[in-house]
């Protein structure tokens, strides 16, 4: 049976949550300009709510997912969003803005990337963006606990992987288990209150307080 790491889609119209040191909405929402040609490597910075780890990105394993991760820590999207599924053994995802409007701009075909190669496989630290099916990656991304080569044949390309700070991603919160089969989990509500919801109905999640590019 194929193994999807789903991306969601379609969002509900709701009212923005607003957090302090978020990025401003109309950059944010402006997908077009997310274009800017990444490094051949370079490292993102993620501070979070139980410390801090360090993604190194080599554009040679996967350049599309490179390029599409770069825009996104350099401009501030994955600011005050929430890991939101941490699935002990096998990987923590995150990529859900914590602002509904912000979301409903990715969820469109123009923000899907093509697929990238398989390269690298997927193991304790690699990380990859999260898709639907073939060409349909945006926003969300994976980082592997431990061996996940069984994705590498169903196009799961890493583009970069912890090199600092593994042992703080081991300690992201993982007792709500798999969301999606939680019967107090509210799709929709997510999507139509974004991280007011999520901080409401799962005050334990943890989750990033800001990433930036660094050297």
């Amino acid at each position: 049976m194929t193994f999807r790491l789903m991306v969601i889609g379609a969002l509900a119209a709701g009212a923005s949550v607003v957090l302090a040191g978020q990025a401003d909405k109309s950059k944010l929402t402006n997908v077009a300009a997310f274009n800017e040609p990444a490094p051949e490597s370079y490292k993102a910075n993620f501070a979070t709510s139980q410390g801090a780890f360090v993604i190194t990105v080599n554009k040679k394993w996967a350049p599309i997912g490179a390029d599409r991760f770069y825009n996104l820590v350099k401009n501030g999207y994955y600011d005050n969003i929430r890991f939101f599924r941490v699935i002990p053994g096998f990987m923590v995802q995150f990529g859900i803005h914590g602002d509904p409007a912000v979301s409903q701009a990715w969820s469109g075909a123009n923000a899907r990337l093509k697929d990238d190669p398989v390269t690298q496989s997927n193991k304790r630290g690699f990380v990859t963006f999260a898709t639907g099916g073939p060409n349909t990656r945006t926003t969300q991304v994976f980082i592997c606990f431990g061996d996940a080569s069984f994705l590498d044949k169903q196009g799961f390309s890493p583009f970069g992987e912890v090199t600092s700070g593994m042992d703080v991603v081991d300690k992201l919160y993982n007792g709500y288990g798999e969301i999606y089969k939680r019967n107090d989990f509210d799709l929709g509500k997510y999507m139509s209150d974004g991280n007011a919801y999520m901080t409401k109905q799962f005050p334990k999640m943890d989750y990033i307080k800001s990433a930036t590019i660094g050297k």
